[in-house]
């Protein structure tokens, strides 16, 4: 099994990304979103078993005081042998930031947990549909 960090665009099949989505289940994302979400971030990574892409993740920064990571998604098959934290160290790496916040899946806090990550007291969001967001338990 040969496990391979990617941070460039260039081989990454959007169609099977969003097929690694569903079945994290991080939800239904359509392909083209997803790939200028990731291009847009400033940094990404992404997970390769031999050819197939297994995970990923994506965040902004500013390269000095913060940074934001979202979509970290992990094939379930492929959880628990560190390739989750693989993305998360080479997204922080890359971001050379000295703050780093996270968007986390409701019931994934624990993972975080075990790199560091500290619930917030103060963070807050404005979601486009927060109807959904309350649904999925992101917000109360």
């Amino acid at each position: 099994m040969a496990i391979r960090l990617i941070t460039g665009l260039e081989s990454v099949n959007w169609h099977e990304l969003a097929v690694v989505f569903e079945r994290a289940p991080l939800g239904q994302r359509e392909p083209e979103i997803l790939r200028q979400t990731f291009q847009n971030s400033s940094v990404r990574c992404f997970v390769y078993e031999n050819s197939a892409i297994i995970g990923a993740g994506r965040a902004l920064t500013d390269f000095i005081n913060w940074a934001v990571i979202f979509d970290v998604v992990l094939l379930p098959e492929h959880q628990g042998f560190g390739h989750g934290r693989a993305i998360m160290q080479s997204l922080v790496e890359q971001s050379k930031a000295r703050n780093v916040m996270l968007h986390s899946a409701p019931g994934q806090e624990g993972f975080y947990e075990c790199l560091g990550y500290r619930r917030m007291k103060t963070a807050m969001a404005l979601f486009a549909n927060p109807e959904r967001a309350q649904q999925l338990k992101y917000i109360e």
